[in-house]
């Protein structure tokens, strides 16, 4: 389970940076704040990337996420009981899966219509979510005592 908890932090690491990366004014992968708003954004008329508090703030969130996995696993000395390490990392899963399917519904397809974004909503972004959100699940399954 280590080796999961570490290839969980890891991606979530590198994602983390791509939304400091666009808080501090990145427009990768695009060309210019338009063409990124359109492959990472999607929602339908969103021309412009969020606001810098905004990127900064799921930013947050998603390294609170790396640490999460590494904790559960006892890489490191965390204040709070496993028992609580585990269920709020299913929460976490369950937060990822649910991104994950969501990118399959008719309805986030209508709510999110740019390009590039829909297309690789489909073959990464929402996959990518099911695979962090089962890793997480796994981690917590296996940490609930028996």
């Amino acid at each position: 389970m280590t080796i999961l908890a570490f290839a969980l932090s890891f991606v979530l690491l590198l994602i983390t940076t791509l939304h400091v990366y666009w808080g501090i004014g990145g427009i990768w992968p695009g060309r210019d704040a338009k063409s990124c708003a359109h492959a990472v954004v999607g929602f339908r008329g969103a021309d412009e990337m969020p606001s810098p508090v905004a990127s900064f703030a799921v930013g947050a969130c998603l390294a609170l996420a790396t640490l999460w996995p590494l904790a559960l696993e006892g890489v490191f000395a965390s204040p709070f009981p496993r028992e609580g390490l585990a269920a709020t990392a299913l929460l976490i899963g369950l937060v990822f899966l649910g991104r994950g399917v969501a990118g399959f519904t008719p309805w986030w397809r209508r709510l999110t219509p740019e390009q590039p974004f829909a297309r690789l909503d489909q073959r990464l972004y929402s996959p990518l979510c099911l695979l962090i959100g089962l890793g997480f699940t796994i981690l917590a399954i296996t940490e609930f005592p028996a």
